[in-house]
């Protein structure tokens, strides 16, 4: 449900561009989106792993459209170069990433918190807690990236 309210909430955002890499719990953000993308007006991608991903959402803020980036919190450690660097030049226009994070590992190899990650290149981290905020949450992230550029 939680995923869907994310897709929903990206969708009502405006965004124009999806890229993730498949990786449960996050994958059935990206497949949620991709059933309405052409309706939408909407590009979204499965990237060949989390970092291109990153980048094609990241390519897609630079020239000022809402773009969205999804993977699981393993998928972090991949893009995080990438991320670091950007985040010191910014965008141009809003750039979301929505990481699931497995702290229990149910359905991954290992326990991590990507939290971290967001403290380390100094961007906001939003941590929705139920449903309804999911949805709301994406909305604000959006307005808060355009915002902080």
């Amino acid at each position: 449900m939680g995923n869907n309210a994310i897709a929903r909430g990206a969708i009502e955002a405006g965004v124009r561009v999806v890229a993730g890499y498949p990786g449960t719990p996050s994958s059935e953000i990206l497949s949620t989106i991709a059933r309405d993308a052409r309706k939408y007006g909407m590009h979204v991608e499965w990237s060949t792993n989390e970092k291109v991903a990153y980048e094609v959402a990241y390519g897609a803020a630079l020239s000022g459209v809402r773009a969205l980036m999804t993977t699981k919190h393993l998928g972090v450690n991949v893009l995080s170069d990438a991320l670091l660097v950007s985040a010191y030049t910014g965008v141009n226009g809003g750039l979301v990433i929505v990481t699931a994070d497995d702290i229990h590992p149910f359905s991954s190899q290992n326990a991590e918190d990507t939290r971290y990650y967001a403290n380390l290149a100094k961007i906001p981290c939003i941590e929705p807690s139920n449903v309804q905020e999911a949805k709301d949450m994406i909305i604000e992230a959006f307005e808060l990236s355009e915002k902080l550029q």
